[in-house]
């Protein structure tokens, strides 16, 4: 017996709910569990992440945030001393690709080898066609901070490169806050304190951390020179290895 469907049937029908990746919705929670497990079972995703279920369970709702590539998350989401920070190549790629902006572009000022060397970051917002131009950074700044002078800096090596991954991290986070998700970029992190290849402090000056480390009031939008509980136990924490290796 053949059963004929009327176009009113197939408009009666219900549509199949199409379900993402959360830590809210218990159907998206599953998902993001089994999607988990699969990658956290992968040779090729970082070690904080081999069979570390919780831990691609964050990269996996951070990805859906940002709209990103899972797998590009994890290959871009540093932990440095148990926090997470974006590598700049990720969070200037994430504002390329978002289609809010135009590509990121940089513009060099001052002359060569100088501390007024510096650069800017500048896009065009597409739905407004303005153009939106990122604070200047210079290599007299760098020195102000400290970042120059440290052992090792890439400051002293790349400047022209730090100079544009500055120069894009501070635009970003000025237009396009959300898409950082308030974190620091490594590279910027680890001006404040060094750290190795796989994200652990070697050493640090907790003086140069307070006075690096300051937060601001979300209310009043004011730097407040004390530092919030998170900050404060980092700092703990560099006495600690500063004793250790005293």
């Amino acid at each position: 017996m053949t059963t004929k469907t009327s176009l009113s049937n197939l408009r009666q029908q219900p549509e199949s709910k199409q379900y993402q990746v959360g830590l809210i919705d218990s159907m998206g929670f599953e998902l993001a569990q089994r999607a988990a497990k699969l990658l956290a079972s992968s040779d090729l995703v970082p070690k904080q992440y081999q069979g570390n279920i919780p831990n691609c369970v964050i990269a996996l709702n951070m990805a859906a945030r940002v709209g990103a590539d899972p797998l590009m998350v994890m290959q871009n989401l540093i932990l440095i001393h148990g926090r997470p920070t974006w590598s700049s190549q990720f969070l200037i790629a994430t504002v390329n690709t978002c289609g809010r902006f135009s590509a990121l572009r940089y513009e060099f000022f001052g002359e060569e080898k100088t501390d007024e060397r510096g650069c800017r970051a500048w896009a065009v917002e597409k739905e407004t066609n303005e153009k939106l131009v990122g604070t200047d950074i210079t290599i007299g700044i760098a020195k102000k901070e400290g970042w120059f002078g440290k052992n090792g800096s890439k400051w002293q090596s790349i400047p022209q490169q730090m100079l544009m991954y500055r120069a894009g991290s501070w635009w970003c986070r000025a237009y396009a806050p959300e898409l950082s998700m308030g974190l620091h970029t490594a590279e910027e992190v680890g001006d404040i304190i060094d750290i190795d290849s796989d994200g652990n402090i070697n050493s640090t000056n907790t003086e140069t951390l307070r006075a690096e480390i300051k937060t601001v009031n979300e209310e009043t939008g004011e730097i407040q020179e004390t530092p919030a509980a998170e900050e404060q136990e980092t700092i703990k924490k560099a006495e600690i290895v500063e004793t250790e290796k005293s």
